[in-house]
């Protein structure tokens, strides 16, 4: 690279690539995060509901059994 800031096309077009590698990157792992976050987020209602319905199963059992 030249000392006085002057780039070439050539300069400017590694630069340039180098930055869309650099976010294709970033853009991916962002991406598996938040598809892993949903996939969370989604098994955690599941588990919720599953808890709820157990509880109330149990509240009937005991109620019956009284």
């Amino acid at each position: 690279m030249p000392k006085n800031n002057e780039f070439s096309s050539k300069d400017l077009e590694k630069r340039i690539d180098l930055i869309i590698k650099r976010f294709e990157e970033q853009k991916g792992i962002i991406d598996s995060y938040v598809k892993r976050e949903r996939s969370w987020k989604k098994d955690k209602v599941l588990h919720r509901k599953e808890i709820t319905r157990l509880e109330n199963d149990l509240k009937k059992v005991k109620n019956e059994q009284s």
